[in-house]
């Protein structure tokens, strides 16, 4: 069955997971059906939320230069289009302040309602400006969300993500599968993910699509945390990760006990060993680093996309505690095969292309092809010539594969930073700061565990042999595409794939 992914990001660590799935998407582990993603978070300007966003914009760009828009795409790399229905708030089209007190008319309320509110909550919380999120506090922002009702899934984004839904399932042959993320030891995905679930499935059923559509909830359990530092009262409400595993027994106690129909697929992922991270009370500076528990989210998204599960509870292990290694990742063959084929180009790219790209523009075509003979293969000096390397969209090609591969590299590069657990993929040391000071020529370097033998090393990992091949233009058509930026993208993929 050709299945369709949808993604509802809830709150700023939904958008993480977001982020890495775009990132695994532009390796090929998901299919060639479009992945339809939309973000939702009170906090509008919310640094995690701004990142995912960035993250998904640099890939669509990259990702549309590849294909073309095509959906025939032939190689793995760049293969999933992604649509983005970007940010909606549930204070979007409510007037008045963004705080508990005004949301609810608490100044022209009945008595005996003021009473209760005043009973569930404290002034503090009554009055506190909620533009930067429900500050960890799910009963603030499970007071928010029980508002939202099912004519406000009519209105925009909604109302064309769910007419999408159902244009996936009136297509023969086809599923749709939505997959709710965040976290449940916060604010906004702690009260968002069952709220929206449940107006959704009732959505759903009024349409009588339900049977047709798959839903799975991705629940992040806690897997950072942060010292509050002196005077953080002075901003308000905040977070208190002390608070986090109270928040999250109250959670699944939820669910267990007035939820447990809601999803088809549940999968939980935390970490033991909490990661530190910088306090914030949310806004711009909420905005933390990769971790390994959201690339086996993004791992989790692709299972729930591509596998049938019917009354299973599975697991997953790792073999020692304090590192992940390839082994200890769900289909590891297959997500270090294509993790590491994007990996190498991406690293080829910044450490090599790019830099010979900018020889060529300060010194000119005729003398970089001297040194770098696989530029005539790729690019020409014709006037009418559309494979001109100096033409601006051609520029503009290259620019957008730098962005790309940095971005890939980066996101690598902070997965690995982690301490505490530290993750065995690769070595993320050559990489550098990204900032033109990128090791060169150090591939064979690249890949931690590698088993492959001397003699396929040389082969493969030498700059020399790659470009030669690049050169003898051994792939005589990608798609169509065999010259210019794009063709030169692409033959540098398949002509340095790590088997």
């Amino acid at each position: 069955m050709n299945n369709k992914l949808f993604i509802i990001a809830i709150g700023g660590s939904g958008a993480k997971c977001v982020e890495s799935i775009v990132q695994i998407a532009a390796t090929g582990l998901y299919t060639k059906e479009e992945i339809e993603v939309l973000f939702v978070d009170p906090d509008e300007n919310n640094g995690n939320v701004d990142r995912a966003r960035k993250t998904l914009s640099t890939y669509q760009e990259c990702q549309q230069l590849v294909t073309g828009g095509s959906t025939e795409q032939q190689i793995d790399w760049m293969s999933t289009p992604i649509k983005s229905y970007d940010l909606w708030s549930p204070f979007q089209g409510k007037l008045g302040g963004r705080e508990l007190a005004s949301y609810f008319n608490y100044g022209t309320m009945d008595a005996g309602l003021a009473n209760l509110l005043e009973v569930l909550y404290t002034p503090d919380e009554r009055n506190q400006q909620l533009d930067e999120g429900f500050r960890g506090r799910p009963a603030i922002g499970a007071a928010v969300m029980s508002q939202i009702d099912l004519k406000r899934l009519d209105t925009e984004p909604w109302g064309s993500f769910i007419q999408s839904i159902n244009n996936a399932v009136g297509a023969q042959g086809k599923q749709a599968r939505v997959l709710l993320c965040g976290s449940i030891f916060g604010g906004t995905g702690a009260s968002g993910i069952p709220t929206i679930a449940r107006l959704l499935r009732n959505k759903l059923e009024q349409q009588n699509i339900a049977d047709r559509v798959k839903l799975g909830g991705l629940f992040l359990l806690p897997y950072f945390s942060f010292t509050v530092p002196p005077g953080a009262e002075t901003n308000g409400l905040y977070a208190a990760s002390d608070q986090f595993l109270l928040n999250t027994e109250s959670a699944l106690r939820y669910y267990v006990t007035q939820a447990s129909n809601l999803f088809d697929t549940v999968y939980l992922l935390g970490n033991e060993n909490t990661s530190e991270v910088e306090f914030s009370v949310g806004n711009t500076t909420q905005k933390n680093r990769p971790h390994f528990v959201e690339l086996y989210a993004a791992l989790a998204a692709r299972d729930f996309l591509l596998e049938d599960r019917d009354d299973a509870l599975m697991s997953i292990t790792r073999d020692r505690v304090g590192e992940i290694k390839w082994s200890d990742l769900p289909d590891d063959f297959n997500v270090k095969k294509l993790m590491t084929n994007a990996a190498r180009l991406a690293y080829l790219w910044t450490s090599d292309i790019e830099k010979t790209a900018r020889y060529t523009l300060e010194n000119g075509f005729k003398i970089a092809a001297r040194d770098e003979p696989w530029l005539d293969k790729y690019y020409d000096l014709q006037a009418d010539s559309k494979d001109r390397f100096d033409l601006p969209y051609q520029q503009k090609g290259i620019e957008t594969l730098s962005s790309w591969s940095r971005s890939y590299l980066l996101w690598l590069k902070e997965l690995h930073v982690d301490k505490i657990d530290r993750l065995q993929l690769f070595n993320t040391q050559i990489f550098g700061d990204l900032n033109g000071n990128i090791q060169f020529h150090k591939l064979e370097e690249l890949l931690l565990g590698d088993t492959r033998e001397q003699r396929t090393k040389q082969d493969k990992d030498d700059i020399v042999r790659i470009k030669d091949r690049l050169r003898r233009h051994e792939v005589k058509s990608v798609q169509g595409i065999n010259r210019g930026t794009v063709g030169l993208a692409k033959s540098l993929y398949l002509n340095s794939q790590f088997n």
